[in-house]
């Protein structure tokens, strides 16, 4: 952390116009840093450079982003793939694994989430966030409905795992990175911290009822039922992805504030 620099847009907001540049500068250069500048003090109000008024996110349009960024912050957790990362050792039992076959695929879990966090980091600016994000809630839908499908039919073992890493894979360049691309992007820059405060917030509210959850409603509805149950959640955010959300790829935080 030594070595990332100050966010330019937080230096301009607290008065340290010259550091920004710098900062800019070192990013694109010096035209591109003026030009920048000026259009990143443009978003900011001279009175609002101290500091953020907590009842401007209650303006109807500033509400609405917020809005989308709690929902986005919240389907990440909602989506069901920390169950898998959690309770992967009561997943895999329940698949009739033992304990080394068990650490074996905790291992192959990781590996595969490492490799495909790379693919996004590949692919983001490509082919856009809002594309990954369809892609990832697609592909975790219909591996839901599979998984589900499989504990259903009592045809666990290999299948339950590949469809578990199936799963992690779809997670890991979609939803795990790119809400959290979405999330610093989407926020006006006045009101930028104070906004992903609430919704990073939001996000682990959203992690500890899904953590929470999984073990009754485990034993309640069954295997099967809860993983159908998280494959509707993903279609939900699938259409939520597709209506709402903009696409936000090769666009300054100022453009997208406009």
């Amino acid at each position: 952390m030594f070595f990332v620099p100050e966010s330019p847009r937080w230096l301009i907001k607290n008065g340290k116009n010259a550091l920004a540049e710098s900062i800019l500068s070192r990013v694109g250069g010096a035209e591109h840093a003026r030009s920048e500048l000026l259009d990143i003090r443009q978003t900011l109000a001279a009175e609002e450079i101290a500091r953020v008024n907590f009842r401007d996110l209650l303006e109807p349009r500033l509400l609405k982003v917020i809005l989308i960024g709690i929902t986005l912050a919240v389907y990440q957790q909602w989506c069901g793939i920390n169950v898998i990362f959690y309770y992967a050792e009561d997943i895999f039992q329940a698949a009739g694994y033992n304990v080394k076959g068990v650490m074996l695929n905790i291992v192959i879990t990781g590996v595969v989430m490492l490799f495909f966090t790379f693919v996004a980091i590949g692919t983001v600016d490509k082919f856009g966030r809002k594309i990954l994000m369809l892609i990832g809630s697609a592909g975790l839908t219909a591996t839901y409905l599979l998984l589900g499908l499989s504990f259903h039919l009592d045809k666990t073992g290999f299948l339950v795992v590949f469809l578990t890493v199936t799963a992690i894979a779809f997670y890991s360049f979609s939803l795990a990175p790119i809400v959290w691309v979405l999330l610093s992007e989407i926020f006006p820059n006045r009101i930028r911290g104070a906004a992903m405060s609430i919704a990073v917030f939001s996000l682990w509210v959203g992690c500890f009822t899904l953590s929470y959850s999984f073990p009754t409603l485990n034993r309640s509805l069954g295997s099967a039922r809860t993983f159908w149950l998280y494959g509707l959640i993903c279609a939900a955010g699938f259409t939520f992805v597709l209506l709402v959300l903009p696409e936000t790829k090769g666009k300054s935080l100022e453009d997208i504030e406009r």
